[in-house]
């Protein structure tokens, strides 16, 4: 028996943006830190409270694979939001959206 632990079964989730280690440790510290803010916070509330009153709604299962979108005030798919609409999110900045 092996005193070593490897995890295969999940890739990484930086293998998309091609990173190397020390940028996806820097890119984990940023995302990190907007996740614990004040709007990071705000934001993981709202659409919360947006996907628990859709899902009551709708049924649970009209959420498969799609996120809420902030910009566009609606559930859409999860490529499509996280993709910015095809356009990417390099130039969408500190965009304030709504929340509730």
């Amino acid at each position: 028996m092996t005193d070593r632990f490897t995890l295969t079964s999940s890739p990484s989730p930086f293998k998309k943006q091609k990173l190397s280690p020390k940028a996806a440790a820097a890119k984990a510290v940023r995302d990190k830190r907007y996740a614990m803010s004040e709007r990071g916070k705000a934001h993981k509330r709202d659409s919360q409270a947006k996907r628990n009153a859709y899902k009551k709604k709708n049924g649970a299962d009209s959420l498969a694979g799609k996120d809420y979108d902030h910009e566009d005030q609606g559930f859409e798919s999860t490529h499509r939001n996280r993709g910015n609409d095809g356009n990417g999110t390099k130039g969408e900045g500190k965009n304030n959206y709504r929340t509730a």
